[in-house]
Formats: structure tokens, C-alpha cells, sequence
């Protein structure tokens, strides 16, 4: 299952600083969607911002995970290059838009986000399109498990947090899938955040301390999975992940490609992210508890709030951005005439 092939040599800058460039593009590109119905609309925006801008940072980056292949959505394609050509060689994961549903319907927790690892480093799907994960924070490592029922790891974590499970919340996304699970957390007494959409905020939330979220459960996109895992990796918190077919195509390629112990695989972290070189960068497109949204303001211009983690050093930033509302600024001078064109109109 997780590539064998060597990672590339390690990565001697940080270059999450320059990859919230390209969050911060597709953020402002499609921000102008929020509420409008269309979410392709705004996904296809992103896509061009953050394509024009990869194409200004220093690396060789071939796009491992591109969103999009599942719903036939606007897209960086797998196999594509980009980047000007030079060192490092980096695997990317992108979503340019994260929660392109919350977009059109203008709701919390949409956002632009990009994860860097060295080359050969970053698992790669395949025939996967989606995952059942199990996320939590560091003082759930080595507590919780997938091979686990959700009433033990809601014990479990009970017991290491020192608090009644009656106080833990489990973010879970709303899909009729999740019909059992959440009537069996609903059952052992969790509080239950239920979501459209969005499970790599879910997994930050879940990850990062203070935010009121335990723990993420539940079935997602794979390539969601591998983007949330630099993060949550980043982070020190715990994440799992096992494949979880729903479509009939979906199986029976996996089916063809993997053998019957492949399937069941529970995935670490390190799993799907080989490195602890790797890069994490998200963009909020709509507001939500943890991070601010894409703003206009007739003084100031646009203000835009990140998130950078490098999980080398663990560091981890809140990026505030004040931006003119001249596309070109935003985008730099090389920037495609549609880049300008979409968020000048």
C-alpha cells in the first residue's frame, strides 16, 4: 500500500511561508462565490489562482492528489508539473477549495488548502476515493484505535482527557452513511457536531488544542485523508485511516489492485505522509470558529487568515493578510490574464 520508493532529500527552507501564497490566491479567488449556488463556479477560480501561483515558487512539485477526480470537478490534474523546475522536488496534495457545497451555500469551514512533502514521500490513492478516519490530539496517541468500537475509543479518551465522555464532541460529517455511528455516539453520551461537509477542517479541529473538537470519526475523501495527515502529523496529534469503498466502480477497482488484507490496512500518519519534512497551508474562504474568512472592507481592502504548519519543527502560524483589491498585487506580475480577470470582475 504506502509507496516504497525514498523520499527526497530534505527541504532547507520553510516553505509553507510561500505556499500560503498559493491558499491565499484560491481563498480570494473564489471568495466572490460565497452563497451564489455554484460551486464549481468558484472551484474552477481557485484552481486557475492557485495553478498561476505554484507556477512563481522555487521547486519541482508534481501534483500527487488533485481534488476533483471524483465529482468531475475543475482541477489540478495527478502527474501534473509544477513550480519553476528548480530544487526541491516536492509531492503536493491540493483542494482549492475544501468544501465547495459550503461555498455555494455560503456556510462556515470552506477552505483553500495545499500540503508539500518531498518527493516520493506522500501516499498516493490510486483507486481510492474514500476513507475512514479516526482522528484526535496528542494526548490521544497511543490511546485511541480503529480496531476499536466508537463507544471504547470514546471511553478511552474519556479516561486519558479525564473528563466524562458526556463532555467530549466528535465532529462527524452528515452523510446517511454515518447513520450508526452517530446514533451509537449519541448512545454513549458524545456530544455530536454534524457537518455537510469539510473533514480536513474536521481533523485540524480535532487535532488542535482549544478548538472544542475531540475527536473527527467517520467516512471522507481519501485524498482529504492524506492532505488532513501532514496537519494533523504536524500537530502531534493521532490520526488513522482505512479505505472505505462506496461506489460499485470504486470497489471493484480496488478490488483488481489491492488484495483482500490491503483493504483492511489501518493507515497511520506516517503512513500516508513518509516525511516529518512536510508542509501544511490552508486559507479560510468562509468564516468559522477557528479561522476568519475572506473579508472586504472599503478602507483596508481584503484581509485574508491562515494557517502554516511545518511539521519538522512543529511550528505552527496564524498568517494575517491585508490585500489590495488589484488582482495583480494579490497574484504577482506573472499572474494569467483570467487570474485577473476572475477577481477583478
Amino acid at each position: 500500500m504506502p509507496d516504497s520508493s525514498e523520499p527526497s532529500p530534505a527541504i532547507d527552507r520553510n516553505l509553507g511561508m510561500e505556499l500560503v501564497r498559493v491558499t491565499e490566491a484560491a481563498a480570494l479567488s473564489s471568495a466572490p462565490y460565497m452563497g451564489r449556488g455554484d460551486g464549481k463556479a468558484g472551484d474552477g477560480a481557485a484552481v486557475a489562482a492557485m495553478r498561476a501561483v505554484l507556477g512563481t515558487i522555487r521547486m519541482s512539485g508534481t501534483i500527487v492528489i488533485g481534488e476533483g477526480e471524483k465529482d468531475d470537478a475543475p482541477m489540478l490534474f495527478n502527474g501534473e508539473q509544477v513550480g519553476t523546475g528548480d530544487a526541491p522536488e516536492l509531492d503536493l496534495a491540493v483542494d482549492p477549495v475544501e468544501g465547495t457545497r459550503l461555498l455555494a451555500l455560503g456556510r462556515d469551514n470552506a477552505i483553500a488548502v495545499i500540503a508539500a512533502a518531498p518527493g516520493g514521500s506522500m501516499w498516493k490513492p490510486g483507486s481510492s476515493y474514500y476513507m475512514d478516519k479516526l482522528v484526535g490530539g496528542s494526548e490521544l496517541k497511543g490511546v485511541i484505535d480503529m480496531s476499536l468500537s466508537p463507544t471504547e475509543n470514546l471511553e478511552r479518551a474519556a479516561e486519558a482527557t479525564g473528563r466524562p465522555v458526556e463532555q467530549l464532541t466528535v465532529f462527524v460529517l452528515e452523510k446517511p452513511r454515518h447513520r450508526e455511528l452517530v446514533a451509537e455516539l449519541r448512545t454513549a453520551g458524545a456530544r455530536v457536531s454534524l457537518h455537510t461537509d469539510g473533514d480536513v477542517m474536521g481533523a485540524i479541529l480535532a487535532a488542535y488544542p482549544g478548538t472544542g473538537v475531540d475527536l473527527l470519526m467517520g467516512i471522507g475523501g481519501t485524498p482529504e485523508g492524506v492532505i488532513a495527515a501532514v496537519a494533523v502529523k504536524a500537530l502531534g496529534g493521532v490520526m488513522q485511516g482505512r479505505l472505505a469503498p462506496q461506489l460499485s466502480e470504486e470497489r471493484s477497482r480496488l478490488r483488481s489492485e489491492l488484495d483482500p488484507d490491503e483493504l483492511r490496512q489501518i493507515l497511520a500518519a506516517d503512513d500516508l505522509v513518509r516525511s516529518d519534512d512536510a508542509f501544511f497551508a490552508a486559507t479560510a474562504i468562509t468564516g468559522s470558529p477557528f479561522l476568519e474568512g475572506v473579508r472586504y472592507d472599503r478602507a483596508l481592502g481584503v484581509s485574508t487568515e491562515s494557517l502554516v504548519i511545518r511539521a519538522g519543527s512543529g511550528s505552527v502560524r496564524h498568517v494575517r493578510g491585508i490585500h489590495r483589491l488589484d488582482a495583480r498585487h494579490i497574484f504577482g506580475r506573472d499572474a494569467r490574464e483570467r487570474v485577473i480577470e476572475v477577481v477583478s470582475d
